[in-house]
């Protein structure tokens, strides 16, 4: 299967160190990238095909990436992510470094064929239409240690080549239901989580949007943060809203009704509601208490 990767790339303070080093395989095209960036410059990126890409040294006090482009939605940039078809990435250097990444492109034929036996057809192709990024995995960064010898000094047969791929595909790209159940977030991912919580507890955060913050599918982002925190997304989400609400209320110049508003709630009854649910009283009531 004849396949050429089709990037649109806009970049800026980036160069290479390296010429681009290249191994084309059936249905895919590995690339090792080796480049220097200097704070400020940025990148735009897009792809008609889906991509895995792992960066060689940590990158998280380099470079910064985001789902929208915009600056609120920056985040730390994980060393592997896997970017499906048609996904917008935007990159930020906050510092200079090298980067060094290995960049596996796909025809999205292959990875379905390769998934659908495990998975299900049905499965595998929500599965590759899903972003995931790793902060570290061990075995995949060991893999790639593998094909980054192969692409600068072919020696093995693309049959080995693309066994180490596979693996790499198999340890990065799972579903729910196939991934371990007792797979917590890592300390990273659940920091950032929170400080887009933190900083957006004026309103009501959809679940995919904190799923987002931590790099998983939603689905998968909901099982990770149960069995980090055990509690759901929106449960917690709601009880750090009353959290901000007690901590408003203890001003006795804010309303109730400006509380509500504060805290991301439809009205003052709304509040009310789910004020007593969690704490028992109203906030008038805990306010009362409260200041004794």
């Amino acid at each position: 299967m004849s396949f050429r990767p089709n990037m649109t790339a806009i970049i800026e303070g980036l160069t290479l160190r390296l010429p681009l080093q290249w191994r084309a395989l059936d249905g895919m095209v590995i690339d090792l990238w080796n480049a220097q960036g200097t704070a400020g410059g940025r990148g735009y990126y897009l792809s008609p095909d889906p991509r895995i890409v792992i960066f060689l040294d940590d990158v998280g006090d380099t470079m910064q990436r985001a789902g929208n482009g915009t600056r609120q939605d920056w985040a730390p940039l994980g060393r592997i992510s896997y970017v499906p078809a048609g996904m917008p990435i935007w990159s930020h250097l906050i510092a200079d470094g090298a980067l060094r990444h290995l960049d596996l492109h796909f025809d999205a034929r292959i990875l379905q064929a390769w998934l659908a036996p495990d998975f299900g057809s049905a499965a595998a192709v929500q599965t590759i239409r899903r972003p995931v990024m790793l902060e570290r995995a061990a075995e995949i960064e060991a893999l790639a240690a593998l094909l980054v010898a192969e692409v600068r000094r072919p020696a093995q047969h693309d049959v080995y080549v693309q066994s180490l791929v596979r693996g790499v595909v198999a340890a990065l790209l799972t579903t729910p239901e196939t991934a371990t159940a007792s797979t917590p977030l890592t300390p990273a991912q659940l920091h950032r989580v929170t400080l887009h919580l933190e900083g957006n507890l004026h309103r009501r955060v959809p679940a995919a949007e904190l799923a987002e913050a931590a790099g998983l599918s939603e689905s998968w982002f909901a099982h990770a943060f149960k069995r980090t925190t055990r509690e759901t997304p929106l449960q917690w989400q709601m009880r750090r809203r009353i959290e901000r609400a007690q901590q408003a209320l203890s001003d006795p110049k804010t309303s109730v009704a400006e509380v509500a508003a504060m805290t991301g709630f439809a009205d003052q009854s709304h509040l009310t509601r789910v004020f007593r649910t969690y704490t028992g009283s109203t906030p008038a009531v805990w306010r009362r208490s409260a200041a004794g």
